[in-house]
């Protein structure tokens, strides 16, 4: 059973496979947090919560026991303004402008499946028995709020998702300034932080660190989940590493500006809480109106970090991701950009296709630059209409030529900006996101569309749905190049600017589902400079995403790793580009861009026509290879075996859920001399099985290969890399 509710104790004991998180009602009707960790029985729960009296500094609610106190105790979903000093899970302001508010339980409900979230992309069940839902209803009489805290089990997956819906029944206007979508109380401060940061071309570094008394975290305040701070966080026990250790991770389903944060109070316990970030937000709930926050996915993996991550990949990959390519593979593309940017011809286009479809490449993308009077980055986003000087036969023609020769065509595009430089502009000027009478400022010279608007979103859905009609197009690459400024919008009233950034997503959100649902054989790649909007929010619509911009292989190791902590390879676009890579002028081996982009969505962006022979003949059997691997590398689950962060050796194994076969991918960055032998110990594979080395045609143990080790061979200066394959024999 996913959720029992014991009525004397007042306690819920939720439960998946691995996993127990139990709440437990305080006599004030607030919910405490009891548990979260390894599964427990369910005797003795009521015994776990301790509670002592404090000093005067920590006020008690209930004078019947002064234990209680808000300020020291563990809470589900706290409140501001009532004894507890620890930053709120929620804020709300009251028409007479005060904020104190306390809400009490009042009811709750359990069933079978898992309710949609309104308007808000979320993890899904496909069968009502996948998971078991419990709506807690906490009420605040005195503002007649009413606050729903959803908790969904994946039994068998070892998850457990939370969103919160407030409600206004009461007879004032109230003021949302905070609305979290979980939070959660440890009883201790013996973690580490773990977070994912970076910038545009580094995303998704792994960083690490103890934690210390009071706030630590990250944020975003850029309108988007961004470069800089992935919407992820998690606590580890002190020690923990891929195999070892108790982690608790927090995802949040949302690419808007977001919070995750983790405070030490002065008794060393630690509140844990993530959600839309408070900063420069508000959302007003008139009389009967409600607030839907995101959905927060949590994972517990007592097995170190290794086990939480293969729990998200294969949630996200198979309860997030929707559509037609969930389950599919991924075609083997070329993409134009760092061929030929802005200057390029339908018959250059077209020599690129032919020589990608002579090497067993399956799509063509072309990028930026087709639409307007598109020559550079300084003009016509918004006009999505084909630029009849390079294309002057259009995209139909185009698309057709690239068909005859066996390949499929798609399509760049940049829906949500706007340049001033642009037929829209001129006729649209109140279009983009700003505030009247300040400047309206540029990034990459262009504005963002104000999405928060019904009537942008409509007309910018209607281009993109017009174009896609247009011609023969399977794939689309739907980009997002600046981050927002002059949050402000010409329809929004002045009580409501603050909720400007949050209804663009809503907005945004809206476009997607109704172009995703049109277009239902399109592959859809989400991109924002590449991994500016890498998060959870956007793979439900889109199956995959641009992991960066950055396509050098050595810095692609860090990237690519670091990116692994929560989503799966099937998620991840990774291509062999030319060298000296374009981005950091390093010269790598095509062979070690090869193995670095198989781990991944695979493809080239590069000119193909410029190949020599040698390298036709490399790339051609890296092709081959990939579409033998891809199952794998797309649907199997990923175990990470060296990291790039810890020395100058990076490697992970990819094997099939059933253990029957298994790639191993190992890089070196640079050369040792006179260097000592080196075994690598792989993971995932069958103790009991032998397999079959492919490349090399020996027969190892599982047994051996994971606890003896694979013995490394001898590589020979810097920028090597290795990959093999084995299959239970």
């Amino acid at each position: 059973m996913g959720i029992q509710y014991f009525a004397e104790e007042r306690i819920f004991h939720l439960q998946s496979k691995a996993t127990s998180y139990v709440i437990q009602l305080l006599p004030t009707g607030v919910p405490a947090h009891v548990y979260w960790g390894r599964k427990i029985r369910s005797t003795g729960l009521s015994a776990i919560l301790q509670r002592t009296e404090r000093c005067s500094f920590s006020p008690s609610p209930y004078p019947e026991d002064m234990s209680i106190s808000y300020d020291t105790i563990a809470q589900e979903y706290p409140s501001y303004g009532v004894g507890d000093f620890r930053h709120p899970a929620y804020q709300i302001q009251a028409e007479n402008g005060t904020t104190a508010s306390e809400a009490i339980y009042d009811t709750h409900r359990i069933y079978q499946g898992k309710p949609k979230l309104e308007g808000l992309p979320a993890t899904y069940v496909q069968q009502e028995d996948e998971a078991e839902t419990l709506e807690l209803e906490l009420l605040d009489p005195v503002a007649g709020l009413r606050i729903i805290l959803s908790y969904t089990v994946f039994e068998a997956l070892n998850a457990i998702t939370r969103s919160v819906k407030f409600v206004n029944e009461g007879g004032q206007q109230l003021k949302l300034l905070r609305g979290l979508s979980m939070s959660v109380d440890f009883r201790d401060a013996d973690y580490e932080l773990l977070h994912l940061s970076g910038s545009w071309a580094r995303e998704r570094y792994v960083e690490r660190r103890a934690l210390a008394s009071g706030m630590q975290g990250i944020e975003s305040r850029r309108g988007a989940s961004s470069h800089a701070h992935n919407p992820f966080i998690a606590l580890l026990s002190k020690g923990a590493d891929e195999d070892h250790g108790d982690v608790y991770g927090v995802s949040l389903v949302y690419s808007g500006s977001f919070t995750a944060q983790a405070e030490v109070d002065p008794y060393r316990t630690t509140r844990l809480s993530v959600g839309i970030n408070p900063f420069d937000f508000s959302w007003l709930l008139e009389q009967g109106q409600s607030f839907q926050t995101p959905e927060a996915v949590l994972v517990f993996s007592p097995d170190g970090l290794g086990a939480m991550s293969r729990t998200y990949h294969k949630l996200y990959r198979t309860r997030l991701s929707r559509g037609s390519f969930r389950d599919r593979t991924r075609p083997v593309l070329v993409n134009n950009w760092e061929a030929t940017y802005f200057d390029f011809t339908a018959d250059k286009i077209e020599d690129i296709a032919r020589a990608g479809s002579e090497l067993g490449m399956e799509l063509f993308v072309l990028d930026d630059g087709w639409f307007g009077h598109r020559d550079n980055d300084r003009s016509s986003l918004g006009d999505w209409f084909v630029d009849k000087k390079k294309l002057p036969q259009g995209l139909e023609d185009l698309a057709r030529r690239v068909n005859e020769l066996d390949m499929q065509f798609g399509l760049w595009f940049e829906p949500e900006m706007i340049s001033p430089d642009s037929e829209l502009y001129r006729q649209h000027p109140d279009w983009c996101l700003h505030v009247e009478g300040r400047r309206r400022t540029e990034a990459r010279m262009q504005l963002v569309l104000d999405f928060s608007r019904a009537d942008v979103c409509q007309a910018i859905g209607d281009r993109v749905a017009d174009v896609l009609r247009s011609a023969p197009i399977s794939y689309v690459k739907w980009d997002m190049n600046r981050n927002m400024t002059e949050i402000g919008s010409a329809l929004l009233p002045q009580e409501r600017q603050r909720e400007t950034a949050h209804r663009y997503m809503l907005g945004l959100y809206g476009v997607l589902e109704r172009i995703t649902a049109e277009f239902p054989d399109v592959l859809f790649e989400s991109c924002s400079g590449g991994g500016g909007r890498f998060d959870p929010g956007m793979l439900y619509y889109m199956p995959q995403t641009w992991t960066s911009d950055n396509t050098d292989a050595i810095s692609r190791l860090k990237i690519q790793y670091g990116t692994s902590i929560v989503y799966p390879l099937s998620a991840m676009g990774s291509h062999v580009s030319a060298v000296p890579n374009h981005q950091v002028q390093r010269s790598t081996s095509l062979e070690l861009r090869g193995h670095v982009a198989m781990s991944g969505n695979f493809g080239y962006e590069l000119d193909l026509t410029k190949f020599t022979e040698d390298e036709k003949t490399a790339v051609q059997a890296q092709v081959a290879l990939y579409k033998e691997l891809r199952n794998l590398v797309q649907f199997g689950e990923q175990y990470r075996l060296l990291s790039p962060f810890e020395g100058n050796e990076t490697a992970w194994l990819i094997a099939a859920e059933d253990k029957s076969e298994a790639v191993v991918m190992y890089a070196r960055t640079l050369a040792e001399p006179n260097d000592a032998l080196h075994y690598l110990r792989l993971k995932g594979l069958d103790p009991e099985a032998d397999y079959e080395w492919v490349e090399g045609g020996g027969v190892f143990g599982g047994d051996h290969l994971m606890y003896a080790g694979l013995p490394l061979p001898a590589l020979h200066g810097d920028f090597q890399s290795v990959l093999w394959r084995f299959r239970r024999v």
